[in-house]
């Protein structure tokens, strides 16, 4: 490991944004108040499948204040966050495709003349056999969702892969064990809604404020859809309440707000209240999954197979691309040498599945840390045992060509099994009491984007004066997960400056230079990087100057605790560092630099050979301690331990936190989190009272432990830490389960009722 000393990475510097925040001084974009600015309302379908006959909206047109009107024949042009998979409109075009879709928008001067004016909106519909789940949508009668799908029926995308020799492998395993597994429609829930404001200059320019994560691909979006220039569009993202991939593509309220705004020639804002969030959705796709690993006798894996159905809703969103991550993700962190995956996404009538915190790997994960459980205890071994000699070594390839170059997995398993007792307490706990423990992984960045590009992936640019400090300028988006003090937390290391006399700009496309956005674990290590390069840039010019001043070579100088000075002679030889930059200024002009950042590329020559790749990887293990109720079903997770390994941790505590948050989040899932969908398509629980999450009373102990871990390819050794953590939450709870209780669940979330049906059936099997 590369030795570390830093002043400023490695610290847990509070946060800027925190005293604003605490005194409700952040400025959200539901905060946002323009002058004669509109009020939006969306007219949605009452039917979850249909054809549109008409709609008439002149009696809405006639209500006094009412401004402007929409529908979809206004805005005709498909759009997606994969380019080449466009199957979404501002508002339905021709047809209904899910109870909710937004069908007409009204702009009125209150919100109360909008929701009458939805009232005076007629529609016709053609209704249409309704499918919510993928076997209806897979029947060999069922209509098309999509007129022009490529794919057979309502397959949305379907793809095959296969490394190795996996007939063979499976035909020489001592063991083998297959089981099908069934995850659930779950939401966000993040705590901001989706809310935007959009604003016409004099000039036809659009300026739109909205809490997105990915500004650079709703620019590109606007563009499409309004059929404007992308130099007339500017979008400002202020500060945002949580993504968690849920405003990881354009959502439709950013594009309704805009046709509103150019229709009436007044500003407008679009909130959606907390159903309309629901119907948004883009949350985790249920998926059924088939696997089957074989281990030989000493349990080291020889083969695993994956058969997987995604429900995913009625648009195709991230799908595509989730569904290939799903396949990559099956890869670590175990040596697999021999894999087979058939992956399918299907349309149905329900809200449109999407990006969600550990994308592509929380479902897979589930099933295989699940049987990699029972595995261990059917050939009498501890599943720490198995799962040790199975977890990949500092640096791995894949069989399908996904490089790890470095990886602390093996020690996180060490720490979190000897933090947590794991060893003298599974199987050894009374009844009703058990310990799970599960594995996982994630990205720091992608390698490729959404659509074909050869730029950088994060450019930066770091402006240094007298007068205004240093100001970083970024396009990655904060999103509460705190990007803006790491990236100002870099540059301070940097320029051997102290944190709070660092400035960073995000989130701005017209002020900040372009970054792909707040997606995949991407920020620290892509925007991180180009950061870090940009003040290397800035320490260039001003050593330069510097030289000159202290009498020696430019390559002996070195910064820290605000001043310049050589490295040989450090009590002779210094200047101070706003001392440097003054002569700079008077001598040269401006102190700017750019950098940038562009991911190693490899691929291969199968489909989605492109996905999966990454600068460096974040790994985690994690053990659960439960308590289960045999009298009321009901499941408490009393204690809980990680060990993770981000690389170096530029802020510790930022680190803990979205630990803990992956934790809960993942908690929630496992045990509470399900929408309901009606026959008709109508979600029947669309609330925060009947949609359950977990709450601070049901919340364990939780302890974190940051793994001694440094990538020396990454900026300051910092990998992901953000997503990597959520992947073993649910089958680290369900193996502790079946520790408790003796009962294997293959099927989220385990509710008390489920739990009251299996120890019923239990007892009877025995009796």
């Amino acid at each position: 490991m590369a030795e570390k000393t830093f002043r400023v990475v490695g610290t847990s510097v509070a946060r800027k944004d925190a005293p604003l925040k605490a005194r409700g001084e952040a400025q959200y974009a539901d905060d946002i108040r323009l002058p004669l600015m509109l009020h939006a309302r969306v007219k949605r379908a009452d039917v979850g499948h249909a054809r549109i006959l008409r709609i008439d909206t002149s009696k809405a047109e006639a209500l006094p204040g009412v401004k402007a009107v929409v529908v979809g024949e206004e805005a005709p042009i498909p759009y997606g966050i994969v380019p080449q998979m466009p199957t979404e409109y501002a508002l339905a075009y021709k047809k209904v495709r899910y109870y909710g879709e937004p069908v007409a928008a009204v702009a009125a001067v209150d919100p109360e003349t909008a929701e009458k004016a939805l009232d005076l909106i007629e529609v016709e519909y053609e209704p249409l056999p309704v499918y919510t789940r993928p076997e209806e949508a897979l029947a060999p009668d069922a209509v098309k969702i999509h007129e022009d799908n490529k794919f057979p029926g309502n397959i949305a995308y379907q793809a095959e892969q296969e490394f190795g020799d996996v007939d063979r492998a499976f035909a020489e395993s001592h063991y083998v064990l297959e089981r099908t597994f069934r995850t659930s429609y779950v939401n966000h829930v993040f705590l901001e809604p989706h809310s935007a404001v959009a604003k016409f200059d004099t000039n036809g320019e659009l300026t739109l404020w909205s809490g997105t994560q990915v500004p650079h691909y709703l620019h590109r979006t606007l563009s499409k859809v309004l059929q404007m220039p992308m130099q007339k569009i500017h979008v400002k993202v202020p500060r945002v309440g949580g993504g968690f991939g849920g405003k990881g593509e354009a959502s439709n309220n950013e594009l309704i707000a805009a046709l509103l705004a150019r229709k009436a020639g007044r500003p407008v804002k679009l909130t959606y209240s907390r159903k309309e969030v629901f119907l948004q959705h883009r949350g985790r796709h249920p998926i059924e999954i088939r696997m089957k690993i074989g281990v030989d006798k000493e349990g080291y894996i020889q083969a695993l197979e994956y058969d997987g159905t995604m429900d995913g809703g009625a648009y195709g969103g991230w799908g595509v691309v989730i569904l290939f991550y799903t396949a990559a993700m099956l890869h670590l962190p175990y040596k697999v040498k021999n894999v087979r995956f058939r992956g399918r996404r299907v349309y149905t009538n329900k809200p449109t599945c999407g990006a969600m915190r550990g994308l592509g790997g929380v479902q897979p994960r589930f099933a295989m840390e699940s049987l990699l459980d029972q595995i261990a205890i059917d050939l009498g071994m501890s599943p720490y045992e198995l799962k040790k000699k199975n977890a990949i070594d500092k640096t791995h390839e894949t069989v399908s060509g996904v490089y790890v170059r470095h990886s602390e997995y093996k020690q996180c398993l060490d720490t979190v099994v000897q933090n947590s007792g794991y060893l003298e307490k599974h199987r050894k706990l009374p009844f009703g009491r058990g310990v799970g423990l599960a594995g996982g992984y994630y990205i720091s960045g992608t390698a490729y984007t959404l659509y074909l590009s050869y730029k950088p992936h994060s450019t930066a640019t770091v402006r240094v004066d007298t007068e205004a400090g240093v100001t970083v300028y970024c396009g990655a988006t904060d999103i509460g997960q705190g990007s803006d003090m790491v990236l100002g937390m870099m540059a301070a290391e940097k320029l051997g400056l102290p944190f709070d006399q660092i400035h960073v700009v995000s989130g701005d496309t017209t002020l900040a230079p372009f970054d792909l956005g707040s997606f995949a674990s991407r920020v620290t290590v892509a925007a991180g990087t180009a950061v870090s390069q940009a003040c290397d840039r800035i320490l260039e010019k001003l050593f330069s100057v510097a030289a000159v001043q202290l009498g020696c070579r430019a390559e002996q100088l070195t910064v820290g605790e605000g001043e310049i000075y050589s490295v040989f002679e450090p009590d002779k030889k210094r200047i101070g560092f706003w001392e440097a930059v003054e002569r700079y200024i008077d001598a040269n002009g401006p102190l700017v630099a750019s950098g940038e950042f562009t991911p190693p590329r490899r691929t291969g020559k199968f489909k989605g050979a492109n996905i999966g790749h990454s600068p460096t990887y974040g790994f985690t293990a994690q053990v659960a301690e439960v308590e289960v109720d045999t009298e009321t079903g009901e499941i408490r997770v009393v204690n809980y331990w990680e060990a993770g390994d981000c690389g170096q941790a530029i802020n510790p505590q930022s680190v803990e936190g979205q630990v803990e948050g992956s934790i809960v989040m993942g908690m929630g899932q496992a045990l509470f989190e399900q929408l309901k969908v009606a026959e008709d398509g109508r979600l029947l629980n669309p609330n925060l009272h009947d949609y359950k999450i977990p709450t601070a009373a049901d919340l364990p102990a939780i302890r974190t432990h940051i793994v001694d871990s440094y990538d020396p390819d990454s900026p300051f050794g910092a990998k992901e830490s953000g997503e990597g953590p959520i992947q073993p939450v649910i089958p680290a709870i369900l193996n502790a389960i079946y520790d408790a209780i003796g009962v294997r669940f293959t099927e989220m979330p385990v509710t008390p009722e489920k739990v009251l049906e299996a120890l019923e059936r239990q007892k009877a099997e025995r009796s």
